[in-house]
C-alpha cells in the first residue's frame, strides 16, 4: 500500500467519541452531533448503548474497521457493559471504570491507526475518583500519561480565535512563580509545532501576552516582561519563530488585533479563556497539543442540571468533531509531505506513544 493510499484509508477511519460521564449531557450531545455530521464524517462511539437517548438509532460493531465511512443511518457503537442504567443528573460510581476504559480504548484505536482521532465527551472527576480511584486531575493529564507522560499544552479554539494559557488551574497568586522561562519555552515550542502539523500553518504567527497590566509598562507595573518574557521571545525569534510580544492583554483580542496572529499565548487561565468564551461561548473547542494523536473535546462540562431534558446544546461537540477531523487530515497531509515530521522532538514531546503513527 502506498503512502497516498494509506492516507486515504486513514481519512475514512472513524473519529472515536469516548462516552464521558453517562449521567451528564455527553450521551445527548454526542447523538445530536452524529445527527448533524453522520452523513459526512465516520464516527465510533465507545460506551454502554443503554446510556444513549432512547430514540437513538445505533448499530453495534465488533471493531473500528466496521465503522469506516460516513454513518447517516445509525451511530456505530463499540458496546461496553457498564453494569447499570444511566440516571441523568446523578453520577454512579459503578460507571467510573467503564468511563476510564472508554478513553483508554479510544486512545489505543487512534494510536494503532484504527481510528482517525479521538473526541472526548465530558467526565466528572469526583465520580471517577470515588468509583475507580482515578489518579489524574482531568482528561488532559490522563491522556498525557497514556501517551508516555509527554508534555502537553491546552488550547481553546473557535473559528475566530485560538488561545493557549501558559499556566492553567492554579491560584492567580501562584502564577508569577509557576511561570518560568523553561515552562514558557516549552509551551511556545509545542504550540508552534502543533500549528504546523495539526493546523497546516507553514509559518505560525504567535502573539504572546504580558503578565502584568500594560505588559509591565517598562517595569513600572512589574518586571516579568523585561526580565523573562521578552528575552525568551528574542531567543526563539533567533531560532526562527514568528512571535510578537509581550503585548498588553487588554488590546490583543479585538477584531483588528486578531488578524495579526494565529494563536495568542497567555500567561494565565482567565487571560486566555475570557476572550474566547466572550467571542464564542457555545462553539469553543478544547484541544490538547503535544500528543502523538489528535484529541479534541467540547469546551463544557457534564451539565448535570440539564442532563436528560433534551435542551443541551451540541454546538461545541459538533465543532470539536469537525476540528478533530480537520486536524487529523492536516497531520496526514504534513506527514505525507515530510515523513519524518511525526518523530519525537526533544521539546515537543510528540511521537512518544508506542505503536504506529496515527
Amino acid at each position: 500500500m502506498t503512502a497516498q493510499t494509506e492516507a486515504v484509508a486513514a481519512q475514512d477511519a472513524p473519529i472515536v467519541i469516548s462516552c464521558g460521564e453517562p449521567a451528564g449531557i455527553g450521551p445527548e450531545v454526542s447523538v445530536d452531533a452524529w445527527r448533524s455530521l453522520g452523513s459526512k464524517l465516520p464516527m465510533l462511539w465507545i460506551g454502554d448503548p443503554a446510556h444513549l437517548p432512547q430514540d437513538t438509532p445505533y448499530r453495534i460493531v465488533a471493531s473500528a474497521a466496521e465503522a469506516h465511512g460516513p454513518c447517516p443511518d445509525a451511530l456505530p457503537v463499540l458496546a461496553r457493559d457498564f453494569g447499570s442504567l444511566r440516571v441523568p443528573g446523578r453520577p454512579d460510581p459503578r460507571h467510573a471504570q467503564g468511563v476510564i476504559n472508554a478513553i483508554a480504548e479510544g486512545v489505543s484505536l487512534v494510536a494503532s491507526g484504527q481510528a482517525h482521532a479521538i473526541c472526548t465527551a465530558p467526565i466528572h472527576k469526583a465520580a471517577l475518583i470515588n468509583g475507580a480511584n482515578f489518579a489524574y486531575p482531568g482528561h488532559t493529564e490522563f491522556l498525557a500519561a497514556l501517551a508516555g507522560n509527554v508534555p502537553v499544552v491546552m488550547m481553546l479554539a473557535c473559528d475566530a480565535l485560538r488561545v493557549v494559557p501558559a499556566t492553567i488551574h492554579i491560584p492567580l497568586a501562584q502564577v508569577p512563580t509557576a511561570l518560568t522561562a523553561k515552562s514558557l519555552r516549552e509551551t511556545l515550542l509545542i504550540t508552534h509545532a502543533a500549528l504546523i502539523r495539526d493546523f497546516g500553518l507553514a509559518t505560525p504567527r504567535i502573539a504572546v501576552a504580558g503578565l502584568n497590566p500594560h505588559a509591565g509598562e517598562d517595569g513600572k507595573m512589574g518586571r516579568e516582561e523585561i526580565d523573562m518574557i521578552a528575552p525568551l521571545l528574542d531567543e526563539l525569534r533567533a531560532e526562527g519563530m514568528t512571535l510578537v510580544g509581550p503585548l498588553p492583554a487588554d488590546t490583543m483580542f479585538h477584531a483588528g488585533a486578531r488578524q495579526g496572529y494565529d494563536v495568542a499565548v497567555c500567561m494565565y487561565h482567565d487571560q486566555a479563556l475570557i476572550p474566547i468564551k466572550t467571542i464564542d461561548f457555545a462553539g469553543g473547542v478544547n484541544v490538547t497539543l503535544g500528543l502523538p494523536f489528535v484529541r479534541t473535546s467540547p469546551d463544557h462540562g457534564t451539565a448535570f442540571d440539564i442532563a436528560g431534558k433534551g435542551v443541551a446544546d451540541a454546538t461545541s461537540m459538533i465543532a470539536a468533531l469537525r476540528m478533530a477531523d480537520n486536524m487529523a487530515n492536516a497531520r496526514l497531509s504534513v506527514d505525507l509531505k515530510s515523513p519524518q515530521s511525526h518523530l519525537a522532538s526533544p521539546d515537543s514531546g510528540e511521537g512518544r506513544l508506542a505503536g504506529r503513527k496515527p
